[in-house]
């Protein structure tokens, strides 16, 4: 007979202690992120750029504000100085400009993998090297439903997000061993700064979320939920993961919706 060797630990979203560190935590999902990792009790650490302002949205919730540039080490490592070794890091920051293929700059392709790939690297180098003496520790990257799927004219983006993943299976395999997970989520399309323009065309949406068997988009605070889940104790047993908050548009080969079955109205698709 199979005796369990550890104990078992009731699902617990508390970080009352913690340290946590947050990219991009100024807007959008890195905000709600810091926000819902506060309401557990942790102390929280909001890295951005300077004139996304940081220090006033760490202000709303009790937190503080790094300004960071995370495509510069010696910036990244002084906002690290300042947090001391985190227990829980959100790796959010990014950028997702569109171009088509013929219209991508050499100069636009590097922002992009700079930003959102190197970035994400630099971020997860540094908080690893400050977790891997106390043991323990847990990483979660923002990563996309595009790191699978090849969305047009967003070849930068997709490549950098793919990228992602595969920063999180070589350091589920260099990290496992020092007690520090690191898993990602991958969002679909999400209610942002970067997306309301999206939102705001109620046709195009239409169209996109009958694709997507919830038949809607996503709010960041769903995003949010999961990534504090994964950060949490308990998600003690789960490394190396990637978990979908797409609303099950990645289970989705055919068109799911249409006006035979469903209304669309306010801004979803509904059954009759």
């Amino acid at each position: 007979m199979f005796h369990l060797m550890y104990h078992t630990r009731l699902m617990n979203i508390e970080f009352t202690g913690k340290t946590a560190v947050i990219t991009g935590g100024a807007n959008g999902i890195g905000f709600a992120t810091a926000a819902s990792i506060a309401r557990a009790g942790a102390r929280v650490f909001i890295l951005d750029l300077e004139k996304e302002n940081p220090q006033g949205a760490a202000a709303r919730i009790g937190a503080t504000g790094i300004s960071v540039d995370v495509t510069d080490k010696a910036s990244i490592d002084a906002a690290f100085a300042q947090t001391g070794a985190p227990d829980v890091l959100a790796v959010n920051a990014g950028i997702a400009p569109q171009a088509p293929i013929e219209e991508t700059s050499e100069g636009f392709w590097r922002r992009m993998i700079d930003v959102n790939l190197t970035g994400a690297f630099l971020t997860m180098q540094a908080a690893a090297g400050l977790m891997k003496p106390r043991r323990t520790g847990a990483i979660v990257l923002t990563a996309s439903t595009n790191s699978y799927d090849g969305e047009a004219s967003l070849i930068a983006y997709n490549a950098s997000k793919a990228g992602i993943l595969g920063i999180l299976h070589t350091a589920a395999n260099e990290l496992g061993p020092f007690g520090i997970r690191i898993n990602a989520v991958c969002p679909g399309l999400i209610r942002t700064r970067l997306t309301n323009a999206y939102f705001e065309q109620p046709e195009a949406l239409k169209e996109y979320f009958r694709h997507i068997p919830m038949g809607r988009g996503g709010a960041p605070e769903e995003v949010a939920n999961a990534i504090a889940f994964l950060a949490s104790d308990a998600a003690s047993f789960i490394h190396g993961a990637a978990l979908l908050v797409d609303g099950g548009q990645m289970a989705c080969k055919y068109s799911i919706w249409n006006e035979g079955i469903a209304d669309w109205r306010d801004a979803r698709w509904q059954l009759r």
